[in-house]
């Protein structure tokens, strides 16, 4: 690999992709924690699990990777709201373990009237919840989505439907143009990642699959950027963070 990368500060690692597909684990997962031990945070556009249900999950495939090394664009969704609109009443669409998370931080969820819709990655999305988080945006509800992914790749190559697709049916009902994305490549993610392993943007690698989100999002903050391939890392191109004038 090249030497760039191991003399990195930090670390931001993708997860799906990068190191699982499904319940698999890809080819250099193992081999790239071990690299990275202590200096790396996962950041995931993940909007269904809790980190400590994830990490749980992890650990039965062989992925020895703490709970408080996840960043993942659900939940970090649920704690912007409740930090910025504490106890707000949520329309949350998305899986019991969010809904509990939610509840717990102070969010009142399943009101009539909610101040905001917040759309996370829902296994039960219906007809009946396009149309009730259609009416409440009509009625004056903010529109929250915690990643835009349309979908990620299957263990058979098959396309899994994530938030994004979800949220693109509401806005297609709604015609919303305002709202607010959480997950990469928008910032959030990434400065909470890099605040977690104690370092700059610019001092860090972002190690990812998917150059729409993962490196979108890391030349926007100036990082460098290793685009990974069906799981091979030590074999992947890192590219350089862009100059300021190429951002402007």
């Amino acid at each position: 690999m090249q030497e760039p990368l191991l003399d990195a500060a930090g670390y931001l690692i993708d997860l799906d992709g990068t190191l699982i597909s499904g319940r698999t684990v890809l080819p250099d997962a193992l081999w790239l924690l071990e690299e990275v031990r202590g200096r790396f945070a996962v950041v995931s556009n993940n909007a269904e699990h809790t980190p400590k249900q994830l990490a749980r999950m992890l650990r039965t495939i062989g992925l020895p990777i703490n709970e408080q090394d996840l960043i993942l664009a659900g939940t970090t969704a649920i704690d912007l709201i409740a930090a910025d609109l504490p106890e707000a009443s949520i329309m949350l669409l998305g899986s019991a373990a969010l809904i509990d998370y939610a509840r717990a931080k102070g969010l009142r969820v399943g009101g009539s009237a909610p101040d905001l819709v917040l759309v996370t990655r829902d296994r039960h999305f219906t007809y009946a919840k396009l149309a009730a988080a259609s009416e409440a945006i009509a009625a004056g509800a903010a529109l929250f989505v915690a990643a835009p992914d349309g979908s990620h790749p299957g263990v058979d190559g098959r396309p899994v439907p994530e938030t994004g697709a979800l949220a693109a049916a509401i806005l297609a009902s709604t015609g919303l143009r305002d709202y607010t994305v959480i997950g990469k490549p928008e910032r959030m993610l990434f400065e909470r990642g890099c605040c977690r392993i104690g370092v700059a943007p610019s001092d860090a690698v972002m190690i990812g699959d998917n150059p729409g989100t993962d490196g979108l999002g890391a030349r926007r903050l100036g990082m460098r950027f290793l685009q990974v391939e069906r799981g091979i890392i030590r074999r992947s191109r890192l590219l350089a963070a862009p100059s300021e004038k190429a951002l402007a």
